[in-house]
């Protein structure tokens, strides 16, 4: 693996998602000597991961790029995962930084020397390396949750979460099950509608959904946009989607502030004026505040919902059964597929590696709790280990690609300690990390995300595992850390 070459830093990047490809770009531009880590076979993240028929990202495709690469080839106003895989594909080689990514290689441990200042990053397969730097790029979304509903493993046809997408499974004249009305749930009854013999959308709790543009590009507009990108960078900074943006921070921390009221009239405006049958439309209504749950983008489910073809089952699940599943009223639907749109673990990021810091402290340890970074990045007793896109992070309908460009400015910043020679490792002191846990607590427990409802968003108790202040205060915060916040080892 990596031999230090000569005063330089040794860089280890976990992840060769958007987060990793982001990370390594940097480092290769500034000619520093990295390995990207990746467990499995390509690139791409949770866009390599989800295959599912209509697979969207719910932020405008122009928004969804890194910022030194724009890209004119989008189809349409919201790109499909396969088109940002391809992106990503393209940005690697582009790039150039696909020779320093070795592929199949699952980090199992990543342990602290306090002697020698430095991480020893070990694989499942045993391989150990040594690294002065650990860039954690592992992601969020990549631990599919299984729901625990009695006989889920008795039943006879096919029966997979959507991360794990099955081809061969009975769709197109089908009878399918689908659980779970989050983003996946939604596209999926979208995507799938027309083709199904008949489809049950089972749903906990119905969404709100917020109505959106849809619209191709035409080869004409594409061939403006590779003439022009200031074309693109007008889409990008748009007020529909900057000023969304901050609307939505806005409103997610003031509840009751018109910013919320906007997007609730909006969503309810779009249930009355699109749903027909009165029956139909109180089980879609929504029994709690708008974004408390991650709030639904879509331009066409209302009408996929209506197909006759489609059902929603409200009711309780009692049981999957060999041929289906029986609710609780005792109500059978007979199934030759089901699928699982029920989400993931949001509580895992690097785990189930282990990860062990200064003085023993593993981090098992230090998330006993819950899992924190200070402002989403660092964390104390774990030096020079950084975060992309970690916990207590910006959460909601905007692009993780910029919050990850934010944060690599930040983690720059902190890098540069040590490129000066300033000491051998940084991390955030433990005091200051209190005090902005117990800030972020405050404020979060007073965000539209505490406001009642049940989401990935919340921790074991019950307090939203995100940051609470609004777009701007982000942008700021990541401008220059508070370097009095850390300490220094020499």
């Amino acid at each position: 693996m990596s031999e230090k070459p000569g005063a330089g830093l040794r860089f280890a990047i976990v992840g060769a998602g958007m987060a990793g490809i982001l990370a390594a770009i940097k480092l290769k531009q500034r000619g520093e000597a990295f390995t990207v880590f990746e467990k499995t076979d390509r690139i791409g993240g949770t866009w390599r991961e989800n295959r599912y028929p209509g697979l969207t990202c719910d932020v405008p495709a122009h928004a969804y790029t890194y910022s030194f690469e724009p890209y004119p080839e989008w189809q349409a106003y919201y790109a499909t995962g396969p088109e940002i895989q391809t992106y990503f594909e393209m940005v690697v080689d582009k790039y150039g930084v696909r020779p320093a990514i070795r592929f199949g290689a699952e980090v199992s441990g990543i342990d602290w020397d306090d002697g020698q200042a430095e991480w020893t990053v070990t694989l499942a397969t045993g391989e150990r390396a040594v690294f002065d730097v650990v860039i954690c790029a592992s992601g969020v979304l990549h631990h599919p949750r299984m729901p625990e509903i009695p006989g889920l493993d008795s039943f006879a046809g096919p029966a997979f979460h959507t991360a794990r997408w099955d081809d061969a499974a009975p769709i197109d004249g089908a009878n399918v099950g689908l659980i779970g009305c989050g983003s996946t749930g939604v596209q999926i009854v979208t995507a799938i509608a027309a083709r199904v013999n008949s489809l049950v959308h089972f749903q906990r709790s119905p969404q709100w959904i917020m109505p959106v543009p849809y619209f191709t590009y035409s080869e004409e507009e594409r061939a403006a946009f590779r003439a022009d990108p200031a074309l693109i960078d007008a889409i990008r900074f748009s007020d529909e989607y900057i000023g969304n943006v901050r609307r939505f921070t806005d409103a997610i921390t003031d509840i009751d502030g018109p910013q919320m009221k906007m997007i609730e009239d909006y969503c309810l405006q779009n249930l009355e004026n699109s749903v027909r049958d009165p029956v139909l439309r109180e089980k879609l209504r929504p029994n709690y505040r708008a974004a408390c749950k991650r709030l639904i983008y879509s331009w066409s489910y209302y009408d996929a919902v209506q197909n006759p073809a489609v059902s929603v089952e409200t009711g309780r699940i009692a049981a999957v059964e060999p041929g289906g599943v029986r609710m609780a009223d005792g109500t059978f639907h007979p199934l030759d597929t089901l699928v699982l749109a029920t989400g993931f673990q949001a509580d895992r990021f690097i785990r189930p590696a282990g990860v062990t810091g200064a003085g023993g402290l593993t981090l098992d340890a230090f998330w006993a709790r819950r899992p924190t970074a200070h402002y989403a990045i660092t964390l104390p007793g774990f030096p020079n280990f950084f975060m992309l896109n970690g916990p207590t992070g910006p959460v909601g309908n905007f692009s993780l690609i910029d919050i990850a460009e934010r944060q690599w400015d930040y983690i720059d910043q902190l890098v540069d300690v040590l490129r000066r020679g300033e000491g051998r490792a940084v991390a955030p002191t433990v005091a200051a990390h209190a005090d902005y846990e117990e800030r972020r607590i405050a404020a979060a427990k007073t965000t539209i995300f505490g406001s009642g409802c049940t989401s990935w968003y919340l921790d074991a108790e019950g307090v939203p595992a995100s940051w609470p202040w609004s777009y701007d205060a982000f942008d700021d915060a990541m401008r220059q850390p508070k370097f009095e916040e850390y300490a220094v080892l020499a």
